[in-house]
């Protein structure tokens, strides 16, 4: 079996990323898509805050150009999606769904997180027409609008307060009649008098109107059992992320799911790296995906020069005693 320089798992922007470092480097990487080709800015509707697109672009035309400039430097693309690894062995080795079983020197892992969702019904048809997961991506495009948060956490409290830059008005729809923030962010979102709150209800379905996009939301309490509509201009869902990383565990440290790394993408094997949200809970952005991508090639890079020079090392000389 060939043994491959570089394995890249996962095509968000810190795997492709990787694939064009690696690619320059002259490593010949294999990049291995997974079911979702670019992750979850491939679901973005608009992009206008990555650095080099002052016109903004969307999310599935910025993977068609990562992938576009990681082939360009010989990055490989499998179609497939690894189900299992094994890092307890060196070299090391990769299985796919599609029944393949690959061996590499070193592995870069990039599988990103996903956000949870409601599973209700609208929610998947909806996305990128009123439907977000970021508010950094995609706040711009509700200004002067109406848009609802749904969540209780840190997460859903600092996504409401810089939804408040843009949106006149944002109500935050919470299942419970109390928040689970830090008590900081809670006293930032009842002081701004852009925020609203409805307590004790729950988003049953998500509605479009004429245009195509969301007009409106089936609320129901969850205390009296009754149903509302309201009326809103977009839907912003933060109830957590869930790491796409569970064929690592036992493999490498991990902590609730996601890839421990040191910052310079080492994880607890050496010659496994990993990059983007599985091992990024805090900033979710496509711009430090990529900066962490570009990290991990480049340590990589490192680590397998590190072994072609103890390659070539002669044998140290037994001494007779």
């Amino acid at each position: 079996m060939t043994v491959e320089n570089v394995i890249i798992i996962g095509s968000g922007p810190a795997g492709f990323s990787a694939g064009i470092y690696t690619g320059r480097a002259q490593l010949n990487p294999l990049l291995i898509t997974g079911n979702d080709i670019g992750g979850q800015v491939a679901i973005t509707y608009e992009v206008e805050n990555y650095p080099g697109f002052p016109e903004s672009l969307s999310g599935p035309e910025l993977v068609e150009k990562f992938q576009e400039q990681a082939q360009k430097f010989g990055t490989r693309i499998e179609y497939d999606y690894v189900d299992a690894v094994d890092f307890h062995q060196h070299p090391f080795s990769v299985h796919t769904q599609g029944g393949k079983t690959f061996q590499a020197k070193s592995v870069i892992l990039s599988t990103g997180a996903t956000p949870r969702k409601l599973q209700i019904p609208g929610e998947e048809e909806l996305t990128g027409r009123g439907v977000s997961y970021c508010a950094t991506c995609d706040g711009f495009f509700f200004r002067g609008k109406k848009v609802v948060v749904v969540g209780g956490g840190d997460s859903a409290m600092e996504e409401a307060i810089f939804l408040t830059r843009f949106a006149d008005e944002v109500t935050i729809i919470h299942r419970r009649d109390a928040l689970r923030a830090s008590k900081i962010l809670q006293e930032r979102a009842f002081s701004n008098d852009k925020i609203k709150f409805i307590w004790n209800s729950v988003v049953t379905a998500i509605n479009a109107g004429e245009s195509g996009a969301v007009s409106h939301l089936t609320l129901k309490n969850v205390v009296t059992g009754a149903e509302t509509s309201f009326a809103t201009d977009g839907i912003f869902i933060f109830i957590g992320h869930e790491p796409n990383g569970w064929m690592f565990a036992d493999q490498v440290d991990m902590e609730d799911g996601y890839v421990i790394t040191d910052r310079r993408m080492h994880t607890s094997v050496p010659g496994v790296f990993a990059a983007g949200e599985i091992q990024d809970n805090h900033f979710r952005q496509v711009a430090t995906s990529v900066g962490q991508g570009v990290m991990a090639a480049m340590e990589c890079e490192k680590y397998l020069a590190g072994l072609e020079i103890a390659a070539e090392e002669p044998a140290a000389e037994l001494v007779p005693a």
